[in-house]
């Protein structure tokens, strides 16, 4: 089974009803899960029950993006049988937020912390990753497997290193925070739809998938602003949607 589960879509904070940041790619047998923003574990334990999953990747420190990780390293920590520690591939200033969500739980204890940007082979993926403009350190990262490669640009305005990021992409997964033209009052620290598509273009992804949505923002909008600039499938994520590869 080859799939992405969206656990959550919105940026800043979540919707009634939704929830921040994350995604679970499941590739025969083996879960990843790409980011964890607020009230995002629960939906992922829906799919993976006590939050047994092989890897994490957070690709920046803000809380819409990691807050969770707090609730996945609490479920591991205190399960009866605790395993061996899950790799976490997460720029440096991760660890140090949510640490300071967890006095008494030591987070190296449950995860083996790899710093992003790196390439590193995860279970049947490699993983690159790239740092991209943000307010705080912030990696995009391309997850390639035999058959698959899907690309995630986090929360990161427009860069270069998307193009190569996303290069030939099945699944572009793209933060859509801004709407409209972000050359217009945007501080190149964040991406508009219209941006997303322009990359997606660039890049020759196969197909779109718009996130990061800011609260109250017509996704209906995001949408038809990304099919501007790109001519592939557009797509509004939506929380526990499910797109199979």
């Amino acid at each position: 089974m080859r799939r992405l589960t969206v656990l959550g879509t919105c940026g800043a904070w979540p919707e009634a009803g939704r929830s921040a940041s994350g995604f679970l790619l499941e590739y025969d047998g083996f879960r990843l899960v790409l980011d964890l923003g607020y009230a995002t574990f629960p939906r992922l334990l829906e799919h993976c029950p006590g939050g047994r999953v092989d890897a994490v990747v957070i690709t920046h420190e803000h809380p819409d993006h990691c807050a969770d990780l707090s609730a996945l390293c609490r479920a591991r920590h205190f399960a009866a049988e605790r395993g061996t520690r899950l790799p976490l591939y997460c720029t440096p200033g991760v660890i140090r937020r949510v640490q300071a969500m967890e006095p008494t739980e030591d987070l190296l204890e449950v995860f083996d912390v790899h710093s992003l940007p790196t390439s590193h082979p995860v279970g049947p993926f490699q993983l690159d990753a790239a740092l991209l403009p943000h307010h705080v350190p912030h990696a995009g990262v391309r997850l390639t497997a035999p058959g698959l490669t899907v690309a995630y640009s986090g929360d990161a305005g427009p860069d270069p290193a998307l193009a190569r990021l996303a290069a030939g992409a099945d699944l572009f997964i793209a933060g859509t925070t801004l709407q409209g033209d972000s050359a217009d009052g945007g501080d190149g620290q964040l991406m508009s739809a219209v941006d997303a598509g322009i990359w997606a273009t660039r890049s020759g992804a196969k197909r779109l998938l718009l996130t990061h949505f800011w609260p109250g923002s017509d996704r209906t909008r995001s949408t038809a602003d990304a099919r501007s600039s790109f001519s592939g499938e557009v797509i509004a994520a939506e929380e526990s949607m499910v797109l199979s590869f």
